[in-house]
């Protein structure tokens, strides 16, 4: 079994195609969105978690590719500089995936990495920089 997270972009040729829904149908692929961005007509973006049984998943990504779907790894991570966190908490509400999360007692932001997807809006609304982004 594996399991995976992968970046895909779709040329504005296929994002009105179900092809994600092939995933599943014919290669048994279980999956989990975790940042979507697809537009009729325009170029779309897609982020997941995709997981199933090796050869399945192998054929899966292959399928992705020959369509023309751009596949790659989700190869950056976020971090937190726990020097320059302030636990100010402003990074909290903008979390999509959970990541950040206010502990009632101490009032202390906890960063969950195994939750972070990797959307980068924690990033951009830091105003100490303390997120970080790794590749």
């Amino acid at each position: 079994m594996v399991s995976k997270k992968i970046v895909l972009h779709f040329p504005h040729t296929l994002v009105d195609q179900p092809i994600v829904c092939k995933l599943v149908k014919e290669y048994d692929l279980e999956f989990t969105i975790l940042k979507a961005n697809v537009t009729p007509r325009e170029e779309g973006l897609l982020v997941l978690e995709l997981s199933g049984e090796d050869k399945n998943y192998e054929q899966g990504i292959e399928y992705l590719k020959k369509t023309g779907v751009n596949v790659r790894p989700l190869s950056k991570n976020v971090i937190r500089n726990e020097e320059r966190c302030s636990h100010c908490s402003v990074c909290v509400p903008i979390c999509p995936a959970g990541a950040l999360i206010v502990e009632p007692l101490t009032r202390k932001v906890n960063f969950y990495s195994d939750k972070c997807i990797a959307c980068e809006l924690c990033v951009n609304a830091c105003p100490l920089g303390a997120m970080e982004v790794h590749f």
